[in-house]
């Protein structure tokens, strides 16, 4: 809900700024006069190509920012990975406008065949420096956007990349990013940059700029980038899908984390890094040379994650950037908690179970939790065990409870309709997640877990 709602306030806030700019009856009416000319078509179609292009950059921009995971905006938007789930779709967004730009563009051949060019507008006159260039950024627009909706599509469909292709390819987009404000400045008109709506967009694109050239420096995230080490690698259970544990420990810059949270593990540098819930309470243990461990259980889900049980060795360097995250699990007092994991969503669940217990300081406001665990067979799950350990210790009391997919069982919302006012933490599949938000039950609120790379 804090996605959308950015969103929509961010794209309101650069839709009011250009209705301030743009003439008050906005010269459409009529839309053909009766000589039959199409002036007002061809306002409309300016307007369009002015209004779509600043919706396009604007969302750019805010993609080339998000893409800082600055700490500084997990407060407001509830965690990075909601920071990452707003890139998404500020991605998204900036493509569909700049299909729509495309297409106002192009409406001009539409307009020409139908009415001609009477009524035709002049051009508007843009920076005298820039009037040359104005062939250049036309071109290098339109490739920029043809790479963009490329980016998009590849991002989407993440089947047909895998995701070390897909990562190079990725960090090119500050590139692309450049070009497009090479194509914004060289093509607004004079009239716009004297007015607010120029401020505004000034100050997206130099923030846009400037996240572009750090990103390009290779300095996102370096702050927070700590240099570790493999100290144990165990296999959880036999088999294919058997879940991987792996203990690091960790440099005295480690500023510790809070239960729930995650980082980004870099194993190989080739690959990049990969987002892991950290599946440990903060200083429940140290290596023998004093060192905090911390904790990780990777589930072999995709290519990348299946080949670690054979690359990883114990003493191997392993760079942990973070932490990240608000998953801590906790809620209003006159709430029901009730945590909800299935599958790999189990890691941060983990964490916060041991963060409850004896002899390990207590989350401030914790309270008594209903926990239900959604496993595909309880029989061979090499995680319940521990699981049922963690909850049965637990203080303030967790009471859990196991729906088994071999045994006919499913968590669905019903299984939770009807008790009092719920705090509902979930981490899991989307398909769960999805059925948990649009359950109509207005006395719950739902805290989903819902970070995703692309």
């Amino acid at each position: 809900m804090r996605t959308k709602t950015a969103l929509s306030l961010y794209l309101l806030l650069i839709t009011a700024a250009w209705i301030a700019a743009a003439p008050a009856d906005l010269g459409i009416s009529p839309l053909v006069d009766t000589q039959g000319a199409a002036g007002g078509w061809w306002m409309l179609r300016r307007h369009a190509i002015y209004l779509s292009g600043l919706w396009s950059m604007g969302l750019m921009s805010l993609v080339m920012v998000l893409a800082l995971r600055h700490p500084l905006l997990e407060r407001p938007l509830g965690g990075m990975d909601q920071v990452y789930r707003l890139h998404k779709w500020a991605g998204i967004g900036a493509a569909l406008a700049a299909i729509a730009h495309w297409g106002a563009k192009e409406g001009g051949g539409w307009i020409k065949d139908l009415w001609g060019r009477a009524g035709k507008p002049g051009r508007d006159a843009v920076w005298a420096w820039l009037t040359d260039s104005r062939g250049l950024a036309k071109d290098a627009g339109e490739w920029a956007f043809y790479l963009l909706l490329a980016m998009v599509a590849l991002t989407l469909l993440t089947r047909l990349l895998p995701y070390r292709n897909w990562r190079v390819l990725h960090r090119a987009m500050p590139l692309l990013y450049l070009a497009l404000v090479f194509h914004a400045v060289a093509l607004t008109p004079l009239y716009l940059w004297a007015s607010p709506l120029g401020a505004l967009m000034v100050t997206l694109m130099l923030a846009g700029s400037a996240a572009a050239l750090w990103s390009l420096a290779g300095w996102v995230g370096v702050r927070r980038n700590h240099a570790a080490r493999i100290a144990h690698v165990q296999l959880l259970g036999q088999g294919a899908d058997a879940p991987l544990e792996v203990t690091c420990a960790m440099p005295a810059s480690w500023p510790g984390h809070r239960a729930g949270q995650f980082a980004f593990v870099r194993f190989d540098r080739g690959e990049g890094a990969h987002p892991f819930t950290i599946a440990s309470a903060d200083g429940l243990a140290e290596s023998d040379a004093g060192e905090a461990l911390l904790r990780l259980v990777i589930k072999p889900l995709g290519d990348y994650t299946r080949t670690l049980a054979s690359r990883l060795r114990t003493g191997q360097r392993v760079d942990i950037e973070g932490p990240y995250g608000h998953f801590d699990g906790r809620g209003s007092a006159r709430r029901q908690q009730v945590w909800v994991a299935a599958g790999v969503g189990i890691t941060p669940f983990l964490a916060l179970l041991e963060a409850r217990q004896r002899g390990h300081v207590q989350p401030p406001g914790a309270q008594p939790v209903q926990m239900h665990y959604c496993t595909r067979d309880a029989d061979r799950d090499p995680l319940l065990a521990r699981l049922r350990q963690l909850c049965a210790g637990a203080r303030p009391a967790v009471t859990l409870t196991v729906h088994s997919q071999a045994h006919g069982q499913r968590l669905s919302p019903r299984n939770l309709a009807g008790k009092d006012a719920l705090d509902i933490w979930y981490c899991g599949p989307q398909g769960l997640g999805d059925a948990l938000e649009r359950h109509d039950a207005r006395d719950w609120r739902l805290h989903r877990e819902s970070f995703a790379m692309r």
